[in-house]
């Protein structure tokens, strides 16, 4: 059996991954530090399952601290390496770059000098559709210059992408870097916009709604990402980078009324300028993913929001 290391292995995506990893007979090693970015029960909760498989340990650590992550790279054979760690949201870096500079560009830089010290097979780093920034050809293709990041937390994403290109021509390393497009559903982040509407609108509370509504994204449900993440870490590319995406961007307004549907509640909206950091669109053109991964999603909002709200009703009431 093979042994996966995953970092950030008790958020939304790490867990979600731990979980399809191990059903698919993976040993996996997970990292996470429970940092405070959202609260560290939350995160535990995530990974409270899967804890009681035999083929999964976790290890509270920092990506930051080099010693802690040798140890672990010693301790277990490691064959491949999925790394979702990351200080996430583009706003928060605005207010803290240095922080997400050191999290998001010297924890990459340390775990790809361990998966060259330790010979490992194949690294998949988790990009973000935030590299695109705002750029104005839709939709959005890995071939496109990526030049135009307007927030620390995009150029802290493409810095790891430039160091994982590095890498992989210096040391002949497999390395897969994946650009996310708003992933969403069961165990979401609280801080992303799925979870905070659904939490205020059932609580018949107010929403902010930045911009006049008109802003799309291209929300990706989670079970379709780790797929993605799943085909990358199984093939050895020596370095390409994909669009992970639905490619289907929504309108704000129309994701609200989504979510007012499953609740079967009005929201009440509190318009508000757009934010710095924020783009109009993200928009994914997946075709090199679904020709190189075999990557095909299959849940469309509708079915996905439904899907996430039954969990947060479950969970959150």
């Amino acid at each position: 059996m093979k042994t996966i290391l995953v970092t950030g292995a008790a958020g939304f995506i790490g867990s979600s991954t731990c979980e399809k990893l191990i059903k698919k007979k993976y040993i996996v090693v997970g990292v996470d530090n429970l940092n405070d970015y959202y609260s560290p029960k939350v995160k535990l909760r995530n990974v409270n399952e899967i804890k009681k498989d035999p083929k999964f340990r976790l290890y509270q650590t920092d990506i930051r601290d080099f010693n802690g992550i040798e140890k672990i790279f010693a301790q277990n054979k490691i064959d491949k390496v999925i790394h979702l760690a990351a200080r996430a949201g583009v706003r928060p870096s605005l207010e803290q770059p240095r922080l997400y500079f050191d999290v998001n560009v010297n924890g990459t830089l340390i775990l790809l000098e361990l998966a060259k010290e330790f010979k490992v097979k194949n690294f998949v780093f988790a990009s973000s559709s935030s590299v695109y920034g705002e750029n104005k050809k839709v939709p959005f293709s890995e071939e496109d210059l990526t030049e135009d990041q307007i927030s620390p937390y995009a150029s802290s994403k493409k810095s790891g992408e430039l160091i994982c290109r590095t890498y992989s021509h210096l040391f002949n390393m497999n390395v897969s870097c994946l650009r996310f497009f708003t992933v969403y559903g069961p165990r979401g982040r609280p801080d992303m916009a799925p979870f905070i509407f659904t939490d205020l609108i059932s609580k018949g509370r107010t929403i902010d709604m930045y911009g006049d509504g008109t802003s799309k994204r291209d929300y990706t449900y989670i079970d379709d990402i780790t797929d993605g993440i799943i085909g990358a870490l199984e093939k050895d590319f020596r370095f390409e980078i994909f669009n992970l995406g639905n490619s289907d961007p929504i309108p704000l307004k129309n994701f609200i009324s989504i979510i007012e549907k499953n609740l079967g509640k009005k929201a009440k909206i509190k318009k508000k300028p757009m934010q710095q950091g924020d783009v109009l669109i993200t928009y994914a053109d997946i075709a090199k993913a679904k020709k190189m991964l075999g990557y095909n999603p299959k849940t469309d909002i509708e079915q996905g929001m439904k899907k996430f709200i039954e969990w947060y009703k479950k969970n959150n009431s």
